[in-house]
């Protein structure tokens, strides 16, 4: 895995997006995160590749760099949820310091849970501090994606204290909330998996979840 350009598959094979907005859908006042998602051939994983400022507010977690940190969500962290069948998803967050955070969740009678966390992930990181800019490159496992993914959001958060500040790829409706909520699953957008997962893709992992 390069760090700082994602694998180069053919253009049907990548989807990309650009974070420009908070979660109430004003803008950010900064430059956009940009996301890559892409697969190369028959690989077994999605390529999730990510250019965002580098903020470092708050600072480094502390954990070590490629493992996963718990409530790295406390942190400055980019986010991304995929969404599938009977409110199964999976919601991965990489921090700038190398960190990252992966969970299995599900929504049963309104109620979310937390199925499986801290699955082993391969993440680096890379801050330009000059530019103040930082590139991640990550291998996502089609085994973690929920059965029928069809749907995604991406967040990012930054700042502390009165200036935490929470950004949203489909954002909530202005004045719908009070508050910014990730797992609000209402709005989540329908992408076109079909360039990235196989047709035959199946999850032993969430085979045994209802």
């Amino acid at each position: 895995m390069e760090l700082g350009r994602a694998p180069n598959p053919p253009p049907s094979m990548t989807l990309t997006f650009e974070i420009t907005q908070e979660w109430d859908g004003s803008p950010t006042g900064h430059d956009p995160i940009m996301i890559t998602l892409s697969r190369s051939g028959n690989a077994d994983s999605i390529t999730m590749e990510v250019t965002a400022p580098f903020f470092n507010d708050p600072g480094n977690p502390g954990g070590e760099p490629g493992k996963p940190f718990w409530e790295l969500w406390e942190y400055e962290v980019v986010e991304a949820f995929f969404l599938g069948e009977n409110d199964k998803y999976l919601e991965v967050e990489f921090c700038p310091h190398g960190q990252h955070i992966v969970l299995m969740l599900n929504v049963v009678n309104g109620v979310r849970n937390t199925i499986k966390t801290k699955l082993p992930l391969e993440f680096k990181a890379k801050i330009n501090a000059e530019d103040k800019t930082w590139q991640g490159v990550a291998e996502i496992p089609l085994e973690y994606l929920p059965p029928k993914t069809n749907r995604f959001n991406a967040y990012a958060i930054h700042g502390s204290d009165k200036k935490r500040q929470y950004e949203a790829l489909f954002p909530a409706p202005s004045g719908e909330h009070e508050n910014p909520d990730f797992h609000r699953l209402q709005y989540f957008k329908t992408v076109d998996y079909n360039v990235l997962l196989p047709d035959n893709y199946q999850s032993k992992l969430w085979s045994e979840v209802e």
